[in-house]
């Protein structure tokens, strides 16, 4: 699976509406998009049918994207991802829990600036309202809000636990972006919530080392890895 550069131009998302509802520019890096049959497209699609068939089909309903190190692509990998199983029917909701370097706000660009998951946890009202509902047809996302230079008491409080308790409530899949696990430890605390995670390598880039610690890791947390996609550069 290949990914695009993030800054890539921005098109308009088809079906986009106003009347106080933000629109958003999708990135050339949503290559789930894409109609045309070839490599990048199809590896999506396998990667949606696994997760159907080994996974959504025997009632699990949350997996948190994650990687070893920076730059391997999760953030990709969790969109289109979404995007997919969205085409597909499966009602998906998207959560940027990368709290210091978000990047679902550069792969589907709100026209102003969106509430997210910083204002949810810090705050004590629904979680409806920090979602931003159908941005695409039966796909949801829940936006960082923002940067934050130590998120771990909000990813650590009770109510982030009652937020993914909310989501397997009211979707069929919830796919968690989460930030390098090399710099700070908040993919343990995502993932031992959500119960299930999807570790991301890049070809020639990713150290065997460091993905077999971090399914360590992961294991001894007591989340269970359901396998792991290769990107290219």
């Amino acid at each position: 699976m290949k990914s695009s550069a993030l800054a890539s131009p921005l098109t308009a998302a088809p079906g986009s509406r106003g009347g106080g509802r933000p629109t958003y520019m999708l990135s050339p890096a949503l290559i789930a998009l894409d109609q045309q049959v070839n490599v990048r497209t199809e590896s999506v699609r396998a990667l949606r049918t696994h997760i159907v068939a080994r996974h959504l089909q025997e009632g699990r309903r949350a997996v948190v994207v994650c990687g070893a190190s920076a730059a391997v692509g999760c953030s990709f990998v969790a969109a289109n991802l979404g995007v997919a199983l969205s085409q597909i029917g499966v009602k998906t909701l998207l959560v940027d829990a990368n709290l210091r370097t978000p990047k679902l706000d550069e792969l589907f660009n709100p026209s102003e600036p969106v509430l997210g998951l910083q204002q949810c946890l810090a705050g004590g009202d629904a979680f409806s309202n920090y979602v931003q509902a159908d941005v695409l047809p039966d796909l949801s996302i829940m936006f960082a809000g923002g940067r934050l230079a130590n998120p771990q008491e909000l990813l650590a409080s009770e109510r982030f636990a009652e937020l993914m308790n909310y989501c397997l409530r009211e979707y069929d899949m919830t796919i968690v972006d989460t930030p390098p696990a090399n710099v700070c430890s908040d993919v343990h605390r995502v993932s031992t919530v959500a119960g299930y995670s999807l570790i991301v390598a890049r070809k020639d880039y990713s150290r065997v080392s460091d993905l077999r610690m971090l399914v360590e890791q992961l294991s001894h947390d007591g989340a269970r890895v359901i396998g792991t996609v290769l990107t290219e550069a």
